[in-house]
């Protein structure tokens, strides 16, 4: 229901304007009704409505078209760019999955290769010379080349159906929000001609104009609920990685000055107050960054960091330049990066570069695996927890050598016991089975 008019003065009534049945001037207006009277209609039909002057009417009723009409101009500013949105989400859902799907490619591709690297590894460890654990070998590696392929397509046909999904639910709201946009201008119109009109003109049909306008301004503004895509999980994780894995070390030199770091270096955790320490062309000064001794020039290495005690957290590779001596600046290295930060118990991740979000959860997750094979230019990061693949780069072009790097939030406001630690090799060649 209309708020009842109010009252305005200056507003002039056509002194020609009269009642049919009476002719006499319409002075008056029935909100009840909807209706102009003479002093006669409201003494016959309209006692006990609410009967107010039409200049009083008029002016209550043109405050409240105003009203109106900044919020039907409001929300059809908010529709307008939430539509542009819907249509940028479009085409961004279609990159995605394109991203999504060669990231499964290549996880499955490396997989096989990496077994491949574990049966001729078993063939080095003497069993070359026997024809039939050679042949058994071969046997199981086409099994467990079928049942990759079998779970890659599995995943791609998950990811096709959650892609298609994602698509029909942000047409339906474009289809949804055009149409809104569409009542929003016409009730947008009308409002500026309510405006405008003069007195007798704005009361015609003023309820029915109210409740349009409000029925189309109660009406909600919602953007489409889509899957998240990187929720395609690959799960499992490659035993090979057993082998690759390395003890890597923490390199001092290049640690930012509010970090400590253990003694045997493979702790780093957050000081509240930065340390007076020399300086260093690769010392990081801008985030709470330390690069790893080792540098990788060729091969295929791995490691896994504990990531339990800390709230957020970068995990990658940094890349040298093809000519550096190895103190190159920190800010001119190239990096690919995991960050992982939690909020109570949601785990939330975005890659770099570019940065995107690429995956949210709700379970704790106490390591994460990263996986570098320069020779197919691939990156990879795993939940060792769950044993799944967050994410990988591929497709990429190393130069120089290759180091691993940590990173910590430094807190904006007191203090902060983070913490991140490298985790020991935990499983020697000679341990690991190589079955499929």
């Amino acid at each position: 229901m209309a708020a009842r008019p109010g009252s305005q003065g200056g507003l002039r009534v056509p002194e020609d304007t009269r009642c049919e049945a009476h002719r006499e001037p319409l002075r008056l207006f029935c909100d009840d009704d909807q209706t102009l009277l003479c002093g006669r209609c409201r003494a016959q039909q309209h006692d006990g409505h609410a009967v107010y002057g039409v200049q009083e009417a008029a002016g209550g009723y043109r405050r409240l078209f105003q009203e109106l009409l900044n919020a039907s101009r409001e929300k059809l500013g908010v529709a307008e760019s939430m539509l542009a949105d819907e249509r940028d989400r479009m085409a961004t859902v279609q990159g995605e999955e394109q991203d999504f799907k060669e990231m499964i490619e290549s996880e499955y591709r490396i997989r096989f290769q990496l077994m491949v690297e574990e049966m001729n590894f078993q063939s080095l460890e003497g069993c070359v010379f026997n024809l039939n654990v050679r042949e058994n070998g071969l046997n199981q590696l086409m099994e467990f080349a079928t049942e990759l392929k079998e779970k890659s397509q599995e995943t791609l046909q998950r990811l096709n159906v959650l892609g298609k999904e994602n698509m029909n639910k942000l047409k339906e709201s474009e289809v949804r929000l055009s149409e809104q946009i569409c009542g929003l201008q016409r009730i947008t119109a009308e409002l500026e001609k309510k405006c405008g009109d003069y007195t007798l003109a704005l009361l015609q049909n003023a309820r029915c104009s109210v409740e349009r306008s409000e029925s189309l301004l109660r009406q909600c503004l919602e953007p489409a609920q889509i899957t998240d895509l990187s929720l395609c999980l690959v799960t499992g994780m490659s035993r090979m990685l057993n082998i690759l894995q390395r003890a890597v070390t923490l390199d001092p030199k290049t640690a930012h000055p509010c970090l400590v770091l253990s003694e045997d270096l493979r702790s780093v955790s957050l000081r509240n107050v930065q340390q007076d320490i020399p300086g260093s062309p690769g010392r990081f000064v801008f985030g709470a960054t330390v690069l790893g001794v080792e540098g990788f020039t060729s091969g295929r290495h791995y490691w896994e960091v504990d990531v339990e005690k800390a709230t957020k957290w970068q995990l990658g590779i940094s890349e040298d330049s093809a000519s550096s001596d190895g103190d190159l600046p920190a800010a001119s290295r190239d990096k690919f990066l995991l960050t992982g930060s939690v909020m109570g118990t949601d785990y939330t991740f975005w890659v770099f570069p570019p940065l995107k979000r690429v995956f949210l959860r709700g379970e704790q997750m106490h390591k994460v695996g990263v996986f570098l094979d320069r020779e197919y230019g691939q990156v990879a990061f795993y939940d060792v927890t769950n044993r799944s693949l967050i994410y990988n780069f591929s497709s990429l072009a190393f130069r120089g050598a290759v180091r691993p790097i940590f990173s910590l939030c430094i807190p904006s406001g007191g203090t902060s016991s983070d913490s991140l630690s490298i985790c020991f090799p935990h499983v020697s060649p000679c341990d690991v089975n190589v079955s499929p």
